[in-house]
């Protein structure tokens, strides 16, 4: 039985990269896989893109309404006709890459495991547990609750300790007000804060 893993961490912590990564690793081996993406996350539009530079085309976004186990058979069997890859002796998957995980639907993240464990399919989803407020994002919530393997990629607060918390900023302003989902750009970024950085941000406050 394949497994669902979930690698999760703050903001900057290398996600996207390590996505790539593990992709590059299975097709280095002559493996084929497939990348997706919710389509909320409209940073690179149709591509997982790491902070280093390295970009690529996912082969499918995921939307609100989507079930991610059709998507997925569809783009693996060749039968959707906006796949990449679209002939009768397509190779089988050998494993599912996940970005943005946090994005998801608790429904979509059941669809994961499924993938897992009922088509024996690996599924690597990456993303961050909480928002700016250390609410959990209802995909990450899920993906804590299901997920076979949790792993944490680390990344450093400004002042040298692990980062645990996302601050999101409105231009040089800290924030603590509004939508759960802002994507990093224009005037919205975020920074990675250890849990004493981020109560000092805060004055104390955790929501």
């Amino acid at each position: 039985m394949a497994k669902l893993y979930f690698r999760y961490g703050a903001m900057n912590s290398g996600k996207s990269t390590s996505l790539l990564q593990a992709a590059f690793n299975y097709e280095e081996r002559g493996q084929r896989i497939l990348l997706a993406k919710p389509g909320v996350d409209t940073k690179g539009e149709n591509s997982i893109v790491s902070r280093l530079g390295i970009k690529r085309i996912a082969d499918f976004t995921v939307s609100p309404e989507d079930n991610v186990r059709e998507q997925f058979a569809a783009q693996s069997s060749g039968d959707d006709p906006d796949a990449l890859l679209t002939h009768v002796d397509a190779p089988p998957v050998a494993c599912l890459l996940v970005d943005e995980a946090q994005f998801l639907s608790r429904e979509q993240v059941d669809d994961l495991l499924r993938i897992a464990v009922l088509d024996n399919v690996p599924v690597l989803a990456y993303g961050i547990r909480t928002d700016f407020r250390t609410h959990a994002f209802p995909g990450s919530a899920r993906l804590m609750e299901l997920a076979h393997s949790l792993e944490e990629l680390k990344t450093i607060c400004r002042c040298g300790r692990k980062a645990m918390f996302n601050t999101r900023r409105v231009g040089e302003a800290v924030v603590f007000d509004g939508d759960q989902v802002a994507i990093d750009g224009d005037d919205v970024w975020y920074e990675s804060l250890c849990a004493t950085c981020y109560l000092e941000a805060s004055g104390g406050k955790l929501s």
